[in-house]
């Protein structure tokens, strides 16, 4: 009884072959096997790439071969001895492990190639250096590399992460975590929300159900975000198409473009220009030096504010945008508040030659929450949009 108990913790591979041939100038060790299909598959490899595709076989497939570049096949086949392969079922689980066993070799790599059932539960994969690509999966996916590259397509929800690579993703119908040590990532397209973290990539997304971004110095840019954005950069540009939900976006110094949103908008740079349009629930913006252009379509639920130290400033209100408006130009040499309203009353202070503090207050469209219009250096303009 104990002995069969300890046979089915830890089930062999079904089946597994072997050879060796010669490849170019190396030598290559393939192994291959099958195991049973489990809840969940653990890959773990010390070096090498793991490529894993779902598919509609009842049991897991696997392909390994191990590369070597020694000098002699007497050499090559010491290497192979020396990366030693355990394929095995515990319980639910099952685990495909490449590790030294006594002393790591040169001029070796190892790829493994694995085909599995395309609704196995749980996967997770490390590598300690190699690329992971992965592709038609259901279940949860779990993905770790020291630094390589990591393509995901046709996945379920994901959480990967890579040391330095880039991380590229065709279409995920879950959630995503992806986190690169300073590699670029894209992402085509995710139903529900992702969450990217690059430590100096850029960022690219073609759209997302929530979008949550931070890169310590990359651009980044949002094609379509069907809920809340929240980005966040050290230094680069930021680029958001229409958006279901509320904004909230930083950079160190970048310029910020935001093509609509539906939910209160705040943006801050240290530097950069600033275009907003077709934003129904007001904004909080402001720069360190550029200009900033705003289309306001929608009455906000709160305050709104355009501020910049030295910029003009543009903001175009549709017809039906209650606001009360309070402007102010800090240090006027030649500048001017210009309002296509004449229900702003404009008023200036100050000596003839040096500079002046403009001012402009009044109600557009009947009155309703302020929007206030600073700019220590530049021009105020106050335009009618369009419905």
């Amino acid at each position: 009884m104990i002995l069969a108990l300890a046979a089915a913790a830890a089930l062999p591979a079904l089946a597994q072959n072997s050879r060796i041939y010669r490849d170019g100038n190396g030598w290559v060790e393939e192994i291959t096997g099958s195991l049973p299909a489990t809840r969940s598959l653990k890959v773990n490899t010390d070096v090498g790439s793991i490529q894993v595709n779902g598919g509609s076989d009842a049991d897991i497939k696997y392909t390994i071969k191990k590369h070597s570049y020694a000098s002699s096949e007497d050499s090559a086949r010491q290497a192979f001895q020396q990366f030693g392969i355990t394929a095995r079922r515990r319980g639910d689980e099952a685990e495909l492990e490449g590790s030294w066993e006594g002393g790591r070799g040169r001029k070796f790599n190892a790829e493994f190639i694995l085909t599995v059932p395309r609704g196995t539960q749980l996967v997770k994969l490390n590598s300690d250096g190699g690329a992971i690509k992965v592709a038609g999966l259901s279940g949860h996916l779990e993905a770790e590399t020291g630094g390589g590259e990591v393509h995901l397509d046709d996945v379920a929800s994901a959480m990967a992460e890579t040391g330095g690579g880039a991380i590229n993703v065709g279409n995920a119908s879950g959630e995503l975590k992806l986190t690169t040590g300073g590699g670029n990532i894209n992402v085509s397209s995710a139903t529900a929300g992702v969450t990217l973290e690059s430590g100096g990539g850029s960022v690219w997304v073609g759209s997302a159900g929530m979008a949550n971004v931070e890169t310590g110095g990359g651009s980044v840019k949002v094609e379509r975000c069907m809920g809340r954005a929240e980005v966040q950069t050290g230094g680069g540009g930021i680029e958001l198409g229409m958006t279901n939900g509320p904004v909230t976006v930083e950079t160190g110094g970048g310029s910020i473009h935001l093509s609509g949103a539906t939910g209160p908008v705040h943006v801050e740079t240290g530097g950069g220009g600033m275009e907003l349009w077709k934003l129904a629930n007001g904004v909080r913006a402001e720069t360190g030096g550029g200009s900033i252009t705003a289309e306001l379509v929608g009455t906000p639920q709160g305050s709104s504010s355009l501020e910049t130290s030295a910029g003009d400033l543009t903001v175009y209100i549709a017809p039906d945008v209650k606001l009360s408006i309070k402007a102010e130009i800090d240090t006027a040499f030649g500048h001017r508040i210009n309002s296509d309203f004449p229900e702003i009353k404009i008023t200036s202070e100050g000596g003839q030659y040096g500079p002046k503090t403009i001012t402009g207050v009044g109600n557009v469209n009947g009155g309703g929450q302020v929007l206030k219009l600073e700019t220590n250096i530049g021009n105020i303009n106050i335009r009618r949009g369009n419905k």
